[in-house]
């Protein structure tokens, strides 16, 4: 299981194709606000995750991912779920 700080890099790596105005990425960047992610480039985002790590992420858990930060400690959440 990968452990917090290397999904933090893991997905500041998978997110900086959509990162088109050069933002720095951190555990406090808003997908939505700092990105302007919209709803497609999000589930484009998932996707990607999803392969990355082979994983399914629900989409009851976007609620409540606003920041790379919740993103990750989702992600925890699922893949200790998982072992």
């Amino acid at each position: 299981m990968q452990d917090y700080r290397e999904l933090v890099v893991k997905i500041c790596d998978i997110i900086r194709p959509f990162n088109k105005d050069g933002i720095d990425l951190n555990e406090e960047t808003d997908l939505a606000g700092d990105l302007g992610l919209d709803s497609l480039k999000v589930m484009e985002l998932l996707v990607t995750v999803e392969d990355s790590l082979d994983i399914s992420i629900p989409l009851n858990v976007l609620p409540r991912v606003r920041t790379i930060k919740d993103f990750a400690e989702q992600l925890q959440l699922l893949l200790s779920e998982r072992s």
